[in-house]
C-alpha cells in the first residue's frame, strides 16, 4: 500500500514537474517557442566531438556524437588522423576561416538569437559571423553555392525549430580533432527550448562523400543570465589563436 501511494506521489509529481516546465517556456506573439536571448555550450565539442582524454592544452571531455561514432568511409578516416597530426596549421581555423555549420555553434564564445516570424538570426561572438535561418517558407536557391555557412531554411515542428542547411564548401572542419566534411553535407538543426534558460540542440549530419551513414550530435545550449549580458566582439588573426591547441 505504501509503495503505491509513493509511486503515485512521484508521478503526480513528474506530472506538475512537466507542466510547470512547459507553462515557463516563454513564447512569440505567434506562439512559437521565444529563443531570443544570449546563448554558450558549456562542452568540449570544439576541441573533439567524441570521448577524448586531456592533453596539453585541451581538456578532457565526453563525446557529443550519438553512440561517439563517426562513421568515416576508409579512405575519410585515414584523411581525419592526418588532420589530426597536422591540426596546428591545417585547421581552417588557424587561418580565421568562418568555422561554418554546426562548428560555430559549439565553438567557446556566446551567440545571440534573434527572432521573428520570417527569419531567425543568429550572431556569433566570433568573428563577428552572422547568419539567417529563412522561415518565410522560402527554399534553397537552385543548383550548388559553396557558402562558408551554407544556406538555412527553417520551420517549426511542434515546439522545435528545425533548420535544413545545405549548399557549404570544403574548407571548414568540424572541430580542432581533424574530423571534417565534403561541400556535399547536409545538416539538419533543432533548436528545442526545454525552458526559459536551456534549449536542446542537435544536428544529424550526412555526407555520401565522406561518410557512410547520418550520424547525429546533441547538446544543451546555456542562456546566459548574468546582468547586461552582450556579445562582444572577438577578432581572429591567423595562426595567432589562444584557443589554438598544442601538438
Amino acid at each position: 500500500m505504501r509503495s503505491g501511494l509513493l509511486a503515485l506521489v512521484l508521478a503526480s509529481a513528474a506530472s506538475i514537474g512537466t507542466a510547470q516546465t512547459t507553462s515557463t517556456i516563454p513564447r512569440t506573439g505567434d506562439g512559437h517557442p521565444d529563443l531570443s536571448g544570449v546563448w554558450q555550450v558549456v562542452n568540449t565539442a570544439a576541441w573533439n566531438l567524441q570521448n577524448h582524454v586531456a592533453e596539453k592544452g585541451i581538456p578532457a571531455g565526453l563525446g557529443v556524437v550519438e553512440g561517439d561514432e563517426i562513421p568515416y568511409q576508409p579512405w575519410a578516416l585515414k584523411k581525419k588522423v592526418e588532420n589530426a597530426r597536422t591540426r596546428t596549421t591545417s585547421d581552417p581555423e588557424t587561418k580565421c576561416y568562418l568555422p561554418g555549420v554546426p562548428r560555430i555553434t559549439y565553438m567557446p564564445y556566446p551567440f545571440e538569437i534573434v527572432q521573428t516570424p520570417k527569419a531567425t538570426a543568429i550572431m556569433y561572438e566570433y568573428v563577428h559571423a552572422l547568419r539567417t535561418i529563412y522561415t518565410d517558407g522560402t527554399t534553397h536557391p537552385e543548383g550548388h553555392i559553396d557558402w562558408w555557412m551554407g544556406d538555412s531554411r527553417g520551420h517549426w515542428e511542434g515546439d522545435a525549430l528545425v533548420v535544413d542547411v545545405v549548399d557549404f564548401n570544403e574548407d571548414t572542419w568540424l572541430d580542432r580533432a581533424g574530423n571534417f566534411h565534403s561541400d556535399a553535407l547536409h545538416v539538419v538543426e533543432r533548436y528545442t527550448l526545454i525552458d526559459r534558460d536551456h534549449i536542446q540542440y542537435s544536428a544529424t549530419l550526412e555526407d555520401p562523400k565522406v561518410f557512410t551513414r547520418r550520424w547525429a550530435i546533441t547538446m544543451p545550449l546555456y542562456r546566459r543570465i548574468e546582468k547586461n549580458v552582450q556579445v562582444l566582439e572577438y577578432e581572429c588573426y591567423a595562426f595567432d589563436n589562444p584557443f589554438h591547441l598544442s601538438q
